[in-house]
């Protein structure tokens, strides 16, 4: 289990449950498939393993790994669009009088109805992981929304869920121009060849810059026109590396193999363990990264009163 995309969130009390409780919670909102007049479901699903009786809460070493599946039927716009057209124009002709927009709502309702029960589902799932020793939960998804339904699905599933998005005391944007101007980042931190650059006017353009060399004429001429860099490839140590942005919004997190193949030699040969492996090796690395990138970026900033 090695997360692509990352949103990390700060708890700010700490985790309700326990993973008993959890599993218990969660079983009360499993993933089930839409009812026939149902446009979606959000519920949670087995990180490993099928069947009723896969655990919803996979645990390693206090670490909590949980997963939501959203199935949702697919009636595309131009098809209802079009069947209402047809019953209005056939009420019209038949009845010789206007459909106004009320009456033509409720046959959009009927033909909607009448629909679903045919329309295909799409299934999407995201997985989370909970670390209540450290007071974070990682989403592994790049879209604020879509971590929220998880976040939402966990929050009715357990009662509460104190918890708000990570930020720092210095805007991001600040450190991680001054990092390209200087051409070094924090200690154990690296600048890779991507950033995003955007001008600070409220109407200004960015640029995105793909396997550029950052210490160019090119680049130098572009800070100095004004330009703020918003996001960026950066590596840590020799274990990973990612594209952050200055809503410290994690994508295209990549372990490194070294790590990965210690993640195979300490599963075995079982997909179970190695399973298990993966994402304790995964969430170990990121717990020495994360504390220090918070650090680089001026500290993590607490609301009052929290």
């Amino acid at each position: 289990m090695w997360f692509r995309n990352l949103l990390v969130y700060r708890l700010t009390k700490a985790f309700p449950v326990d993973a008993e409780a959890l599993e218990v919670a969660l079983k009360e909102k499993a993933a089930r498939v839409p009812g026939t007049q149902e446009l979606s479901t959000v519920g949670f699903i087995a990180p490993l393993g099928k069947g009723p009786d896969a655990p919803l809460v996979h645990t390693v070493n206090g670490l909590f790994l949980i997963g939501i599946r959203k199935s949702e039927r697919i009636l595309p716009g131009v098809v209802v669009s079009d069947a209402v057209s047809e019953k209005v124009e056939e009420i019209e002709t038949r009845d010789g009088r206007k459909v106004y927009k009320k009456e033509r709502d409720q046959i959009k309702d009927e033909i909607v109805q009448q629909l679903l029960p045919h329309a295909f589902i799409r299934k999407s799932a995201t997985f989370a992981a909970i670390d209540p020793a450290n007071q974070l939960v990682y989403v592994n998804c790049a879209s604020p929304a879509q971590a929220e339904a998880l976040l939402s699905t966990l929050r009715e599933g357990i009662g509460t869920l104190p918890i708000r998005p990570l930020s720092v005391k210095i805007a991001p944007a600040a450190t991680f121009t001054e990092w390209v101007k200087t051409e070094k980042a924090a200690p154990d931190f690296y600048v890779l060849s991507d950033c995003e650059m955007r001008d600070t006017e409220e109407d200004g353009g960015s640029i995105a810059l793909k396997q550029q060399d950052l210490t160019s004429d090119e680049v130098k001429n572009l800070l100095a026109s004004g330009k703020v860099v918003t996001q960026m490839g950066l590596a840590w140590q020799d274990k990973m590396s990612f594209v952050i942005n200055d809503k410290l919004q994690f994508r295209k997190l990549r372990f490194d193999d070294l790590i990965q193949d210690q993640a195979v030699a300490d599963g075995g040969d079982d997909a179970a363990g190695q399973f298990s492996a993966s994402f304790f090796l995964m969430m170990s690395t990121l717990a020495g990264m994360l504390p220090a990138l918070l650090t680089s970026l001026g500290g993590e900033d607490v609301p009052a009163g929290i």
